[in-house]
Formats: structure tokens, sequence, C-alpha cells
């Protein structure tokens, strides 16, 4: 386990914070497909809080993208790094999922965040800033719709619809919710970096042959938790 230290210089204030994202923000790229479904490896990450001692447990797992067998992992623990703020919540987070990451002994591939990457009040979450970091493809697969709307999708598996932010002249689609299970609750997809929506969806339904959350980030949650306990003893 690595032990995560708040970099020098790191946001302390919601104003600084958001300078980072409007800085960032124009780093995505949003017109490269992405890995193929089913090849090569697929990362989760996610973190775990003990909020009485401001601690932070981050996970990365990576998967073979083919079989969803567990290739390696990576745990960091590190105090939390922002206070909480709707809308800022990777600035608590990324310090410590970065260590995870660059703790793992091969390639990540494509990384999948328990959280959103446009689906975000400023276009701007969790995937996209660690996309852009990092220059890995990243994807969000989130279990709520944030701020934004859909439409029921289809009761099979398989079916989606998309995510709406609403817009001076309309709407934008910033995702989609996407039925992972027939006749479950949908989960909620977005690029974060260097993929598209339609292979976001691909991906999120490769990595759910049996549950609604991705094998990637059911991994990455169950390791972020036991890495938190261990922490404590």
């Amino acid at each position: 386990m690595t032990t995560v230290r708040i970099p020098a210089g790191w946001p302390a204030t919601d104003d600084q914070a958001r300078a980072v994202q409007d800085e960032l923000r124009g780093k995505v790229v949003l017109d490269e497909t992405g890995p193929p479904p089913g090849t090569g490896h697929v990362t989760g990450v996610d973190v775990a809080y003990d909020d009485e001692r401001d601690v932070v447990a981050a996970a990365a797992v990576v998967l073979d993208a083919a079989t969803l067998d567990v290739v390696a992992e990576a745990t960091a623990i590190g105090q939390v790094s922002f206070p909480y703020v709707p809308g800022l919540l990777a600035f608590r987070e990324i310090p410590t999922v970065l260590a995870a990451l660059d703790a793992l002994p091969c390639d990540p591939g494509l990384v999948v965040c328990d959280g959103y990457g446009l689906a975000h009040p400023r276009r701007f979450g969790l995937a996209s800033h660690l996309g852009v970091l990092t220059g890995l493809p990243t994807i969000g697969v989130a279990k709520n719709p944030f701020t934004f709307t859909y439409d029921d999708p289809g009761t099979p598996r398989g079916s989606a619809s998309p995510l709406l932010a609403a817009t001076g002249s309309g709407t934008e689609e910033v995702g989609r919710a996407l039925r992972t299970r027939t006749g479950v609750k949908p989960v909620f997809v977005s690029v974060g970096h260097r993929v598209t929506l339609d292979n976001a969806c691909a991906h999120t339904l490769a990595l759910t042959p049996a549950y609604r959350l991705p094998e990637s980030t059911r991994h990455a949650d169950a390791l972020c938790r036991r890495a938190l306990r261990e922490a404590a003893d």
C-alpha cells in the first residue's frame, strides 16, 4: 500500500479548484474511439473514506478485458485533500487514485471510474480529470444521474436513453442511462477522455455480465474498503 501526501500547491479553495477545472477541461480528447471492448486491460478505480480520521483509501484493479479475471491490483492511502463540495469531488480523490494507478505493475488500459466524466455541471468530472492527468482512456459509470434528466430506458438489458443537461437553447446529451440488467435500475455512463460515448456504453455492457455495476468497479470497491479497514488496524 502506498502512502500519499497532499501535493504541494494543491487547490485549497473552491475558486482555485474551479480554475484548475477551467484550465484542464480544454485538454479533454473527444475525437478518439478508444480501445475495443473485450481487448487488453480494463482498470476499475474507487475510493473509501474514514471521515473521523480524515483519511481516504484508493484502489486500482486491473482486469483482463476478455475474461474479466483480475490481473493486478494496488492501493494507496492518504489524507483527504479537499473539503466536500458538490462538483469538486475529484479534488478529494485524485492524489490517492493517481498513487494507486502509479503502483500498478502493468498498463491499466481503459480506466473505469465510479463517477462522472462529461456528465458533470462543469463538464469535467473525475473520469475526465483523471484522463487528462494520466493520458489514459477513461469513462465514468455512476449509480445516479447527478443533476441531469433522462427518460427511463427500455426494460431489456442494453437499452439506453440520453442523459440530458439543460442549456440556454435546449438540452445537451452528456451521457446515457444504460440498462445493464433487464428490469433493474440503469447506470449512468459518460465519456471521460479518449473514448466515444458509444464505446463507453459497449465497455460498460461487457463489464456487467452478471450485476448492475461493472466488475471493475465491484472489485475496486471491495479492495479500497479492505485497505481502509487495514489502515485503521
